[in-house]
């Protein structure tokens, strides 16, 4: 059985999300962050070194990192759904996507909540910041275009994986003047499974 440990307001959403894609039994162990640092609590260490969140168990293994665990659980119980064949050219473009979620388009994001705390001692980067992430949100919306999934018709792993940075997006972007990347996050946020990983793994701001 797998269990998800699982952060609130996290990018562990996005596992639970897959697990209900795929429809696999998995179980739920709930991690809750410190409401003054907004850091997960010590417990995780228990679980990982890190102490972050996702990280997943599943018969005596311990996979952490998004990427790996999306990886990971499609390869070893998806039965061949959400992602192209390995020997097809979709399945580069595939593994493209999932690593650029955390390998690049999360940096500028992440760096623009961080030095946010810093007020006017921030104002230098500022520039460099936003101009990153336009040039990373920009090639996401294209990549879009006449597109409802980043390989065509389809969801694959590699759209579960980027999902948090399109919702992320929505708080430290005006997503809206991507409007195809608009459109994806709106799209997947209507899908069955999505809204029963968020009944199941509680409040979620990012669902916007």
């Amino acid at each position: 059985m797998i269990i998800v440990h699982h952060l609130n307001e996290s990018r562990s959403q996005r596992i639970l999300w897959l697990l209900e894609e795929l429809q696999l039994p998995y179980e739920i162990k709930q991690y809750q962050r410190d409401a003054r640092t907004r850091l997960a609590p010590p417990e995780l260490k228990a679980v990982h070194p890190l102490g972050k969140s996702p990280v997943i168990t599943d018969n005596g293994r311990v996979i952490a990192e998004s990427g790996a665990i999306i990886d990971y659980i499609i390869r070893r119980h998806g039965g061949g759904r959400l992602q192209p064949d390995p020997s097809s050219a979709a399945y580069d473009d595939y593994m493209q996507w999932l690593h650029f979620s955390e390998g690049s388009a999360m940096l500028p994001l992440m760096l623009k909540l961080y030095t946010s705390r810093l007020r006017d001692a921030a104002a230098p980067l500022s520039p460099r910041i936003e101009s990153e992430i336009d040039n990373h949100l920009g090639y996401i919306d294209t990549s879009l275009g006449g597109r409802d999934y980043l390989l065509g018709e389809a969801l694959t792993g590699a759209d579960i994986q980027l999902s948090f940075v399109g919702e992320v997006a929505a708080a430290q972007a005006n997503r809206i003047v991507y409007p195809n990347l608009d459109a994806w996050v709106k799209r997947f946020q209507e899908r069955p499974a999505y809204k029963a990983a968020i009944a199941r793994g509680g409040p979620y701001s990012f669902a916007r």
